[in-house]
């Protein structure tokens, strides 16, 4: 099951949503991925098209990939490395009028270099650790070349990749159906003989399912009371899977609008909310579970709580925080401040969170109505600019903190950032700590990186981390948990002990 109404588009180059992941990710298939048995891995990486993974040369900037022969599209025609390198200049270079999510990604690539119909070759301005974690990216679908040349938005409508299931069809709101590939690179796989996959984005519908045995899983995470019920009437016909979540909601502003275009007042909103306190409480009902920065609590590179609590939003005192918020309203002239937060209908957890921050703001004499939308449309209000503040997310697969951090970039940069902002001063920032390789001193950049976004500037609000718990049939065999629910969702592993 898929926990949404459908997906904005087909295109992973262009999306950000498991929406769009789950629907198509067992169409298609990707350069090198996280190994399918170990997805929660952060530094290994196996091969999908290629034959074996390259030993960097040329100090760690040129990265070589040779491309498995005889691997053929679902529409018999060949795939070749002109259309994995066509498909990666469009990721990382993308064509004017067609937009590529990630492209901040790969601002470390050069060039895309395609010798023969056997190589593709990545050259890099600079050696980095950050570079095969985001090639390991799992939207980065290969798309047939010569498709891509007729109608560059194709992709965004239609299906047709060379991954382990066929497209068989979809119904809009409804479903969306795989028939197993005869012709697939992989040995043996897929195991399934095909899949439907039910768009649902109640969760009741959801749960019912999976304990009416007409669903055998979905990929995304239910809260704990749901596991807890499941588990309670199912006993041994239900296992649970469990993750901390590379993933979190984020409350944008949109700075184009008054007041928003006011700091004072985005610092406000964002002191008048005790994540402390609120993480745990919403832990009870929602999938969210760590109090976090713009980095995935627990890496590397992640604040400490005593770190946190110096910038705004995180302040220990709840008080003193509220009256500074307060305070800030009222010397900006937005006291009484009214407006709309436009919200995800997607019932775990934005909507809890929705709630959660409305009530905060109230606390500061903030009155606020929330607007729930569906997927398309929530899309279109940020893309377009049509809000006053959002509830979305920065959700990333393989954990790169250095590139996952590039979602608080301006748009201009990454264009994914909603906020409608331009600050070079972010940029300069993100770049100095990009470019570092000694890690204490990468860390300490990250924290300035850090401070400027979320108090110097109070361009977002981060809200708590979320927790994933997979509830699936006992019968389903050969699928890990991954710290993503981007990862590992070509289905080609899954069997069925029944």
């Amino acid at each position: 099951m898929i926990p949404a109404d459908s997906p904005p588009s087909f295109d992973g180059h262009r999306e950000t949503t498991f929406a769009t992941v789950h629907a198509g990710a067992p169409f298609y298939s990707v350069l090198i991925r996280v190994p399918p048995d170990n997805p929660a891995s952060t530094t290994d990486f196996v091969c999908d098209l290629c034959t074996e993974m390259p030993k960097p040369t040329d100090g760690g900037k040129t990265y070589t990939f040779k491309i498995r022969q005889g691997v053929k599209f679902h529409d018999g025609s060949p795939l070749t490395a002109q259309d994995v390198g066509d498909s990666w200049r469009r990721i990382v270079f993308p064509p004017q009028g067609t937009v590529s999510a990630r492209v901040s990604y790969y601002a470390m690539v050069d060039k895309i270099e395609v010798p023969d119909d056997s190589t593709v070759i990545f050259k890099l301005k600079y050696a980095t650790t950050a570079f095969l974690p985001a090639l390991a990216d799992p939207f980065t679908w290969i798309y047939k070349k010569t498709i891509l040349e007729k109608d560059p938005h194709w992709y965004e409508k239609n299906i047709m990749g060379s991954g382990p299931f066929k497209f068989a069809g979809y119904e809009v709101g409804q479903s969306i159906k795989g028939v197993r590939n005869p012709d697939y690179y992989h040995p043996g796989q897929p195991y399934l003989d095909g899949f439907e996959a039910i768009f649902a984005d109640k969760q009741a519908v959801r749960v019912d399912a999976i304990r009416a045995d007409r669903a055998a899983m979905e990929f995304r995470g239910v809260p704990p009371s749901a596991r807890d019920e499941l588990v309670k009437e199912g006993g041994k016909s239900i296992v649970i899977q469990d993750s901390d979540w590379n993933c979190g909601n984020i409350i944008t502003f949109n700075h184009k609008k008054k007041p928003f275009d006011d700091v004072r007042v985005r610092r406000a909103l964002t002191l008048a909310i005790d994540q402390w306190k609120g993480a745990p409480a919403l832990a009870k009902i929602a999938v969210v579970r760590s109090v976090g920065g713009i980095v995935f609590p627990g890496s590397p590179l992640a604040s400490t709580k005593e770190e946190l609590e110096k910038i705004a939003g995180y302040w220990p005192d709840i008080e003193k925080s509220r009256a500074e918020a307060k305070r800030l309203l009222k010397e900006a002239g937005a006291e009484n401040l009214k407006f709309e937060l436009v919200n995800r209908n997607v019932d775990q957890p934005y909507k809890f969170i929705g709630i959660w921050v409305i009530g905060e703001w109230k606390k500061i004499g903030v009155n606020v109505e929330q607007k729930v939308v569906p997927t398309g449309p929530w899309f279109q209000a940020m893309r377009s600019g049509t809000f006053d503040v959002v509830v979305e997310a920065n959700c990333q697969s393989v954990v790169n903190p250095v590139l996952d951090t590039g979602k608080y970039l301006p748009s201009t940069v990454y264009p994914e950032n909603f906020g409608q902002y331009d600050d070079p001063k972010s940029v300069e920032l993100y770049n100095k700590m990009q470019y570092e390789t000694d890690p204490k001193a990468q860390r300490a950049a990250m924290r300035a990186y850090e401070f400027h976004t979320l108090d110097t500037m109070a361009h977002a609000i981060v809200m708590p981390y979320w927790y994933r718990i997979i509830p699936e049939r006992s019968y389903v065999k050969g699928w890990k948990i991954s710290p993503s629910h981007y990862l590992n969702q070509d289905l080609a592993n899954i069997w069925l002990d029944k």
